[in-house]
């Protein structure tokens, strides 16, 4: 058992306060109650967070790196316990093993019409993960923080609507979309984020156009 690093009550007390901006604050009513598991952990590699690639098969954000999580269904007690039930559901990982440390202010999607709570966790015990739920998820990955805060790996993706968004390139996935912004948020915030070239500007792979247009694109 490790006890929660200074980095991460940082970056857990700024996430905390972190401003939504317009186009993400969720309606006065209306949406599905969701949750993902942002589980940050001590690797091989130094500090880390784990991530999942969806199935290529599934209905919903096909092929695409993301956060473990769902919808908070009606028997979970809120959005903690959805995130942690889903990343079992998902990686295999044993909730036992988690320490929760905060929720992030709800994140409003309006394309999948989801209200997401993005909940903030130490892995103070970590399990072995794999991919858990096959119909779901392709591969499970504990990309390093190093990983990610490197100027090499950053970019700004064109989306075909004309939108551009952070994203990142990490242990051959292009992390992009709902996941990529709260990552950038959440290492900006927390005080990890290295300078990089935000003028560095790439469209989106047209195969990665091709699952998106499948579903939804968080």
């Amino acid at each position: 058992m490790t006890q929660v690093p200074d980095w991460l009550d940082r970056l857990a007390a700024q996430a905390q306060r972190t401003r939504v901006p317009v186009y993400l604050r969720p309606p006065a009513r209306g949406g599905r109650a969701a949750a993902v598991l942002m589980l940050f952990g001590e690797g091989p590699l130094g500090p880390d967070v784990l991530l999942i690639q969806r199935s290529t098969r599934g209905r919903r954000h096909a092929g695409q790196p993301a956060f473990p999580g769902g919808g908070v269904d009606p028997e979970d007690a809120g959005p903690i316990e959805a995130a942690l039930r889903e990343a079992e559901e998902e990686t295999g990982v044993d909730p036992g093993g988690v320490h929760v440390l905060c929720t992030m202010p709800e994140l409003y999607l309006t394309y999948s019409d989801n209200r997401v709570t993005p909940v903030i966790g130490w892995w103070r015990e970590p399990s072995a993960v794999h991919a858990a739920s096959p119909d779901e998820v392709d591969s499970v990955e504990r990309v390093p923080i190093a990983e990610l805060v490197d100027p090499a790996n950053r970019v700004m993706l064109r989306h075909p609507r004309g939108t551009a968004g952070p994203a990142f390139r990490v242990r051959g996935m292009l992390v992009w979309g709902f996941t990529a912004m709260v990552l950038d948020s959440v290492l900006r915030e927390g005080g990890l984020e290295r300078p990089w070239d935000t003028t560095r500007e790439e469209d989106l792979p047209p195969d990665v156009v091709s699952m998106a247009a499948r579903g939804t694109t968080a």
